[in-house]
């Protein structure tokens, strides 16, 4: 074995310079025999130490030892679990710097998967960087001895949970004086909490309080041996295996967004961050453009459809979360009406429209939707996308019916290399004729 391959050898060790960001976060480098290497928590610019942890045909991951010479862009990270959390990839970026690398991973996404040339979008920063998040989940595992740990997931060990009690520094204030009286309510081994060995716990705060929703554990949890955590307006479950979510205590939370109120309940979506998701939506709103007949496919408790029925528009919402269905139609502008069920199936009739907003999860969309969408093209296309290499992808499989003509992000995840994506589409001359 020669000097070159003993250094890219499982548990050694090596210096490399950091030149780019991976949309995980982690750092690229190249090590000595020209394999690239991606190592979290360092900076473009970085001279750095790394040992080698897992080591593949064409790259291999590494961990940080030591930063050797800081590159340009890095600063302190000011949270206590930095080196252990999995959760914050950026924190160690100024803010600048976040920004710049969120715009090169749209672009790079879209040109490498997509076959889309575009240019890093302007990415509007939070105006809150630290204390924006609404909703939170931390992962509850009880171990032997009646230990139990709760946070969230390791960095480079997701199996294992890194315990959070106040330390965090990314949910608004309310939830976090809720997880640390939660904590000390739910009693020795977690005993007042669904039984089972691991559990998801979601915390979120609306203008009406903070609920709880517990993913997994047995059926039949009375919420009440948690005892007296008044912090809680709503406590939800649900059990293992069980697909909605059930109302334990308390009653739904109502919630403000966008000049509306709603009740929210169980695991209906809206963004996190409260004042750039704020931001996101007028925007999304105005490149709806003149008032017309539109789509909002994904609508979620229908912040957008309601501002445009607001605007005199023709709205359709189509949701598959009858939670979430409730809400949006609730005191909803006459304009807006609702459709439970996935959009894949219950999209074509909402056609023929002049506009179709689409918020999909993180997954993108079902193959069938951009079908429809070429066969029956409305004259532009909205997408608000919470992962560039889904965007990407349905950008090709929109194909030739239709040009990518504006572009811009959103910060909606400070400290993080997610990034919230608006992409207007404008429909090709003769598009959807056979």
């Amino acid at each position: 074995m020669g000097e070159a391959d003993a250094q890219l050898a499982e548990g050694a060790s090596t210096t490399v310079t950091v030149r780019a960001l991976a949309s995980s976060g982690a750092g690229v480098a190249d090590l000595p025999t020209g394999l690239v290497a991606f190592v979290h928590r360092t900076a473009p610019g970085d001279e750095a130490r790394v040992r080698i942890e897992r080591r593949h045909r064409r790259w291999a991951d590494a961990r940080l030892q030591e930063v050797v010479r800081p590159g340009p862009g890095r600063t302190d990270a000011p949270c206590a679990l930095y080196d252990r959390c999995g959760g914050c990839t950026l924190q160690h970026l100024d803010y600048d710097e976040q920004l710049r690398w969120k715009g090169r991973f749209v672009s790079d996404a879209l040109r490498r998967i997509g076959h889309v040339d575009a240019k890093a979008p302007t990415v509007v920063p939070s105006p809150r960087r630290l204390g924006y998040r609404n909703r939170l989940t931390f992962t509850l595992r009880r171990l032997r001895g009646g230990r139990v740990v709760a946070g969230f997931h390791m960095l480079g060990r997701p199996g294992h949970i890194v315990d959070v009690r106040d330390e965090c520094l990314l949910p608004e204030e309310p939830i976090r004086y809720a997880w640390v009286r939660l904590r000390e309510a739910w009693g020795p081994g977690a005993r007042f909490l669904p039984a089972g060995g691991r559990l998801r716990i979601t915390l979120r705060a609306a203008v009406g309080g903070v609920s709880l929703l517990v993913h997994g554990g047995a059926d039949g949890w009375d919420a009440a041996e948690l005892g007296s955590v008044d912090e809680l307006a709503a406590v939800w479950h649900r059990p293992e295996g069980v697909a909605d979510a059930r109302l334990v205590s308390g009653s739904d939370v109502e919630e403000a967004w966008s000049g509306a109120t709603f009740p929210l309940a169980g695991a209906a979506f809206v963004q996190v961050n409260r004042a750039a998701g704020e931001e996101l939506a007028h925007h999304v709103v105005a490149a709806a453009g003149a008032a017309g007949r539109a789509v909002d496919a994904y609508c979620g408790v229908g912040v957008y459809g309601r501002e445009l029925a607001r605007r005199g528009w023709s709205v359709t919402g189509i949701e598959a979360d009858g939670e979430a269905c409730r809400a949006a139609r609730h005191e909803a502008p006459a304009g807006l009406h609702v459709l439970e069920g996935v959009v894949e199936e219950r999209l074509p009739e909402a056609l023929p429209a002049d506009v179709v907003l689409l918020n999909p999860p993180r997954t993108g969309l079902h193959l069938r939707v951009p079908e429809i969408l070429t066969a029956r093209p409305p004259r532009v296309l909205v997408y608000v996308s919470c992962d560039p290499a889904t965007l990407a992808r349905d950008a090709a499989r929109l194909g030739k019916a239709y040009e990518l003509v504006d572009l811009r992000s959103f910060d909606l995840f400070p400290q993080t290399a997610h990034v919230e994506t608006v992409a207007r589409f404008r429909a090709t001359e003769g598009a959807g004729e056979t």
